[in-house]
């Protein structure tokens, strides 16, 4: 378990990074909108994610399309823990400063939707039910064929 926490941390630093840069570049030198940059550096981040989960973390297991689109839903939902934290936060408890936006969204949201995240992708993505058997699914042959 700790090698995988490692693994799956060290990975979310990656992803983090590629979403920032590419957030970065966006919207400076190219002259992005802030939604769209953002849309698209979040699914770079994801990708980096997914592949690093994939390849390195939770190789072995299968990997595809199937398993792609279970890991981007879960990096919806954690994104929409992060909201959540901050948009109660802020509109709910009425803490409207530059720091309690911060802690809410950047610290107790990101902790929160890590968890979220890590649970997810263990167990809906890469679980034990999801263990490559080196056969396709329906066919019955390996992959190579």
């Amino acid at each position: 378990m700790r090698r995988e926490l490692a693994g799956f941390a060290a990975v979310g630093l990656a992803a983090y990074a590629a979403d920032l840069v590419l957030f970065a570049l966006l919207r400076g030198p190219s002259g992005l909108g802030p939604i769209a940059a953002k849309c698209l550096s979040f699914l770079a981040g994801c990708t980096v994610a997914y592949l690093g989960n994939a390849l390195g973390t939770y190789r072995r297991r299968t990997v595809g399309l199937r398993e792609y689109t279970v890991f981007f839903t879960v990096n919806i939902a954690g994104a929409a823990v992060q909201l959540a934290c901050l948009g109660v936060s802020h509109y709910g408890l009425g803490l409207t400063s530059a720091r309690a936006d911060t802690v809410s969204g950047l610290g107790i949201g990101m902790l929160l939707a890590t968890c979220l995240r890590f649970w997810g992708t263990r167990t809906l993505v890469f679980g034990p039910d999801h263990r490559s058997t080196g056969r396709s699914r329906g066919t019955g042959t390996t992959w190579t064929g």
